[in-house]
């Protein structure tokens, strides 16, 4: 009998590479349904539908649903400040300091589709009620703080700019300012696009009231 040649099977990924996707999966579904039913009706159930998954593997990732929503804008504000900070180390030394100019090419904010004014503020409702939930989100700002500041840093650093205020009120101020603007123009309506043209003013005004 002629010996039967057979193909490589190439070796799995590893646990750490499948972990890492099936997660990703989980929040992109959780993105979808909240973007379609909000958080309060996004099931876990519908969420593991959504992305072709068991209740097992969605508990094998995500302690609850208010975990994975939390891992969600998480995700979404570090991909924003991973923009900006890519375009801050594209900046040159001897780039325009004029702060609304400084804005416009740094920050550029475009809020897309992702509707993050209502799932931060449908997270920091439900964080009122539940402490553990409060702990979490409390950690989550300061982490985003701290991210904040190091690129307000940067920028002073490279541009040899002077602010008013100590760089990490600095950047708390900047956070305010933009929750409380896209929780106000998401509560009267307004759609996406001028939401993120609302913000970039506001930041602009803000930056130039802050630069001596």
């Amino acid at each position: 009998m002629a010996d039967v040649s057979t193909r490589p099977v190439s070796d799995p990924p590893p646990a750490s590479e499948r972990r890492a996707r099936t997660r990703a999966r989980l929040l992109d579904a959780a993105h979808e349904v909240f973007g379609e039913v909000g958080m309060d009706a996004a099931s876990v159930e519908m969420i593991c539908e959504r992305a072709g998954f068991t209740r097992g593997a969605f508990y094998s990732n995500f302690e609850s649903k208010d975990e994975l929503f939390l891992a969600l804008i998480t995700q979404l504000a570090e991909a924003k400040l991973d923009e900006v900070a890519v375009r801050v180390k594209g900046l040159e030394p001897d780039a325009p300091s004029d702060p609304s100019a400084l804005v416009r090419r740094v920050v550029g904010a475009s809020l897309g589709e992702r509707m993050e004014p209502q799932l931060i503020s449908e997270i920091r409702t439900q964080a009122l009620r539940d402490p553990r939930l409060a702990e979490a989100y409390l950690t989550w700002q300061h982490a985003l703080r701290i991210r904040v500041e190091g690129i307000i840093r940067d920028v002073v650093e490279m541009l040899g700019l002077r602010l008013r205020l100590p760089i990490d009120e600095a950047a708390q101020l900047l956070l305010d300012v933009s929750d409380d603007t896209c929780t106000r123009a998401t509560l009267e309506g307004r759609p996406l696009s001028e939401v993120a043209a609302l913000l970039n003013a506001r930041i602009e005004r803000l930056v130039t009231v802050l630069v001596e």
